[in-house]
């Protein structure tokens, strides 16, 4: 079978980012067959950053979270299916299993995963969660947990990563007290180097976080749906009115699994979305692809979006070239906008420069000499010469860099 032409029916499981940029790209760029959206939440496509910012706080209405107005779907001639969880794929009939008794299937002749991810939690935690236990992921999940914020509370908040310092930071503005716990050596251990992680601890701190680094939680006090305090692995007992964890993200790649397609970590699939079936393509959070010698999952809104394009542009026109992604990525807290050019994976040094304004600071991870990330931090000027230079062949030295006196905009 051969992927290209316009009037072969897609079918789409996963009403996200990718999901959606996927549909609307097929239908620009002129695939004229049926095209289904299967969404597993009752809610039609929308952003899930503000969920940790400002729809947490109530600045921003849930309306202006949806991607898309309403009849866009309609307009495109996109089917959207929502409130319907796909439970399994019939590779033999081509065809995916909804849950629910009426119309029951999808049959397809082009299949993407598009599932996302799910977060992380702790085997010791009952199912269904704990009522003052929360994670963030959808909007129902935000919605909970903005009903029990309140001035005074006391806010745990479990994982020192990029969302469990964003949680922290919109509970500190809104009055509640804050204590954050860290299994790894330090915040930011997974994601960013030292200077990084330096620079947003004293930002915390400054706030009135309390951060604690390299400890577990060995078990919990209080009732079982509503425990009141964890005690840690070396005897400390934390109390807290309200609890979230932010662990990182596990991949939906069970129901590609259960179908036979090849998983690890994550969908698999090659620089054009392809999976081990040749109907089945997979895109976004879900998906692990080749990326710079290595099989990567990229968690970001940019890469959702920019991945599933292109695989659209696939669907109608096989001979465009691999994905080869530029990722970037963004995180608010306080007054911190943090922008993030590349991927420091593999990193063998830093240079920290200083900016024109207070506080404002970017850190360059150098692999072997070669420049492969920034971390900028209220900087938004050396974010974009990273983004120039990472996209080009001639890029500044770790020697360069470390010189105050030396000039970017001169190279």
């Amino acid at each position: 079978m051969t992927v290209n032409g316009t009037d072969r029916s897609v079918v789409i499981v996963g009403a996200g980012q990718a999901g959606s940029a996927l549909a609307f790209r097929l239908r620009e760029i002129g695939h004229q067959g049926p095209i289904a959206l299967i969404g597993e939440e009752i809610w039609p496509p929308y952003q899930r950053p503000p969920l940790s910012k400002k729809y947490l706080t109530g600045e921003l209405e849930r309306d202006r979270l949806f991607l898309k107005p309403a009849g866009a779907y309609d307009e495109a001639g996109i089917e959207l299916v929502l409130g319907r969880p796909v439970t399994g794929i019939d590779r033999a009939a081509r065809r995916v299993l909804l849950a629910g008794v009426d119309n029951p299937e999808r049959r397809y002749d082009i299949l993407v995963l598009a599932t996302g991810g799910s977060p992380r939690l702790p085997e010791d935690l009952s199912d269904p969660l704990p009522d003052n236990i929360f994670t963030l992921r959808g909007i129902g999940d935000a919605d909970r947990m903005r009903a029990s914020f309140a001035p005074g509370r006391r806010l745990l908040v479990v994982g020192g990563g990029y969302i469990g310092l964003e949680l922290a930071a919109v509970a500190r503005l809104q009055g509640l007290e804050v204590t954050l716990i860290e299994q790894a050596p330090r915040i930011l251990g997974r994601v960013a180097c030292a200077e990084t992680a330096d620079y947003f601890r004293e930002l915390h701190t400054g706030q009135g976080v309390m951060i604690r680094e390299g400890v577990a939680i060995a078990g919990y006090r209080g009732p079982v749906q509503r425990p009141s305090a964890v005690v840690l692995a070396d005897g400390t007992e934390i109390s807290f009115d309200l609890a979230v964890f932010g662990i990182g993200l596990v991949p939906n790649d069970a129901l590609a699994s259960e179908a036979g397609l090849h998983c690890d970590g994550g969908v698999l699939v090659d620089g054009w979305g392809r999976t081990s079936d040749p109907g089945i393509f997979a895109v976004g959070d879900c998906a692990r692809l080749p990326l710079d010698g290595r099989m990567l999952r990229i968690e970001s809104v940019h890469n959702a979006i920019a991945q599933a394009e292109h695989l659209a542009d696939y669907l109608v026109q096989p001979d465009v070239s691999a994905y080869a992604p530029l990722p970037w990525f963004w995180s608010d807290q306080y007054a911190c906008k943090l922008q993030i050019a590349g991927l420091n994976l593999g990193y063998t040094s830093v240079v920290t420069r200083r900016g024109s304004k207070s506080g404002s600071l970017s850190n360059w991870y150098f692999r072997d000499g070669k420049m492969i990330a920034c971390d900028a931090m209220n900087d938004a000027r050396s974010f974009m010469l990273a983004k120039r230079w990472l996209a080009a062949d001639r890029q500044p030295t770790p020697e360069m860099m470390a010189d105050p006196a030396w000039n970017p905009a001169s190279f």
